[in-house]
């Protein structure tokens, strides 16, 4: 079983920058792959960015974040970053951290069975 809280969101200005942090627990995180999602109002929630927990923690972004968001992980916390910079105001959503135990990177959301409660970000123009 692995539980998920993220934290962090807020309002921003447009070119602002915010970091969320989604703190894990669980019995190991061996073979998990972590990763954010994000839905807007009246949207299909969306893949935003993943890493993978064991190895190099290699990461994949989504190519609509790609440059100006960064996902990491610091593992002494058991827990996963995303760095957000130059934002937009489409950037407006609610952010959610999601896991997963298995290989190969997987932007649908149906492949994560665990969510956290999610964390609101609003850009204003």
């Amino acid at each position: 079983q692995v539980q998920l809280v993220e934290s962090g969101g807020g309002l921003v200005q447009a070119g602002g920058s915010l970091r969320l942090s989604c703190a894990a627990s669980a019995r190991t995180f061996t073979g998990y792959q972590m990763a954010w999602f994000r839905q807007a109002p009246g949207k299909e929630r969306e893949f935003v960015a993943a890493i993978n927990w064991s190895g190099g923690g290699n990461t994949y972004h989504a190519n609509s974040v790609k440059g100006r968001f960064t996902t990491s992980r610091d593992n002494a916390k058991n827990t996963m970053l995303l760095q957000m910079n130059s934002l937009k105001p489409e950037d407006t959503a609610v952010y959610y951290c999601a896991a997963r135990y298995g290989v190969g990177w997987s932007t649908s959301q149906s492949d994560y069975p665990y969510w956290g409660q999610g964390t609101q970000v609003t850009v204003s123009s």
